[in-house]
């Protein structure tokens, strides 16, 4: 087990002491397995200050909290409704749900369907197709499931309707599984960039996964470092070496999510697995 950690956590380590040493010392050097060996925080500056990896980090953020919050609530707001006995053709509609699941259209009827929609270089591109996750209804519907039918019958006693059920009743004793779907889709959503290499060609749409790809793909530091200041070109900063910080900036929030998260988390993972 400790070689699978070690295995695992390695490349992360070797990519933040990279990220930590002078560029041209690395590049020139080479050896830096352990610890920096002349440390620098030249590369993060050089990060952020360039107007492009900036502009993509915010759009990442944006992305990322928008369509994260709208995806809990739709998918929770749907999932709910499936959880009651008396929506009509709630089997037909499971089974239509559950054929998505395996089958999809193709890359392109689905690019042909977002130019239809408007959705093509348009920042909707990342919220509205994510909306709704038949897989994440599943979680929340088992969850659902065992919430006892006391409650919602003491709140129609009450007068609450519906809708009222469901925000002032349902969600707040669900926050186990909130959590975990918000962790599911805030990860995928912070590490979507295939999105924006199909659908989008504006550059100020790119999020910063997108940049990340190009900037390895075309393995060119003229890119990276195109948008800096003259004063910036004149540091000892690299092509690698900013790549090493972008990946730490780019895992980072994640990274540090997680710990809050893991409670609930590890509760979500329990839902249904033990009946009572």
């Amino acid at each position: 087990m400790l070689i699978i950690c070690f295995l695992t956590l390695y490349p992360v380590w070797y990519v933040l002491i990279n990220s930590l040493n002078d560029g041209k010392d690395a590049m020139s050097g080479g050896n830096i397995y352990w610890i920096p060996r002349m440390f620098s925080i030249e590369n993060y500056t050089a990060v952020f200050e360039n107007a492009g990896i900036m502009t993509a980090m915010g759009i990442t953020v944006a992305k990322t909290l928008v369509g994260t919050v709208l995806h809990v609530f739709f998918t929770a707001m749907v999932a709910y409704a499936f959880s009651r006995r008396e929506l009509i053709g709630r089997n037909v509609y499971m089974m239509i749900g559950t054929i998505t699941m395996f089958f999809g259209g193709g890359l392109i009827p689905t690019y042909m369907w977002y130019r239809d929609l408007g959705l093509l270089n348009d920042f909707f591109v990342y919220i509205w197709p994510a909306l709704f996750s038949f897989f994440d209804l599943i979680i929340f519907l088992a969850f659902f499931r065992e919430i006892p039918d006391g409650l919602e019958e003491a709140a129609k006693i009450d007068g609450a309707n519906d809708f009222k059920i469901f925000y002032s009743v349902v969600l707040p004793v669900s926050m186990p599984v909130v959590a975990t779907i918000a962790l599911f889709h805030g990860v995928y959503q912070w590490n979507d960039y295939f999105t924006a290499v199909i659908f989008t060609t504006d550059e100020a749409l790119q999020p910063i996964q997108t940049f990340l790809y190009k900037v390895i793909a075309q393995s060119s530091s003229t890119q990276i470092i195109g948008n800096m200041s003259g004063g910036a070109i004149t540091r000892r900063v690299t092509g690698q070496s900013i790549k090493m910080a972008t990946m730490v900036i780019t895992t980072l929030p994640i990274v540090l999510a997680y710990p809050f998260l893991q409670r609930y988390f590890v509760k979500g993972l329990m839902i249904g697995s033990l009946k009572g």
